[in-house]
């Protein structure tokens, strides 16, 4: 287990400057501050500004919430996020995306998506994160099931849970309860090919 690279943060000790930030979290819709969340408050004009955008990409985008955690999912393998994957696998499961697909993906491979919606947010989400950039057939299907703004609500949440994952494996943030991602030993431009 890599130790955390900053101590925890103690709610008792917040500054001035952190105190709002840290009520705002508590009061919306996530209800506590937890992992890289207590990261970000050592920065607190800059979690300020992560967190609300994470609500939105969270909670209140176009995208129902089974495309959203679908999407997290994907992220999460493709950063090998730990506590993002033991947080989120479940979110999905709940919200209806199959077991057998969230295992796929822990794997690294193409789950079996009879959704078309769901498909697209699949193929778009990987192709984005892995090949940097989404081919014109896997932009028009997402764009037919998710509309525009359904499109770019798409990429904000790739990008916000790729800020999540990325402070999650910079400052060693602990898996927490839930799922494991399996490592994997072949490279990431091989995933999901499968």
């Amino acid at each position: 287990m890599t130790r955390p690279r900053l101590p925890d943060l103690d709610p008792a000790n917040l500054t001035p400057a952190q105190q709002p930030v840290y009520d705002a979290i508590v009061a919306g819709p996530r209800g506590e501050v937890v992992g890289p969340l207590r990261i970000w408050l050592t920065s607190p004009d800059m979690a300020v500004l992560a967190q609300a955008l994470g609500q939105y990409a969270r909670y209140d985008s176009v995208l129902p919430m089974a495309l959203s955690e679908l999407a997290i999912l994907v992220t999460g393998r493709i950063w090998s996020s730990g506590f993002e994957w033991a947080h989120h696998a479940p979110l999905a499961i709940g919200a209806g995306i199959s077991a057998a697909a969230v295992d796929r993906i822990a794997q690294g491979l193409r789950p079996d998506l009879t959704d078309p919606a769901q498909q697209a947010v699949f193929d778009f989400a990987v192709e984005l994160h892995r090949d940097r950039q989404v081919q014109d057939s896997t932009y028009a299907a997402a764009q037919a099931a998710l509309g525009d703004q359904g499109v770019v609500d798409l990429v904000a949440i790739c990008g916000y849970y790729t800020l999540i994952s990325m402070t999650i494996n910079a400052f060693h943030v602990p898996d927490g309860q839930g799922p494991k991602l399996p490592p994997l030993s072949t490279p990431v431009t091989d995933w999901f090919r499968s």
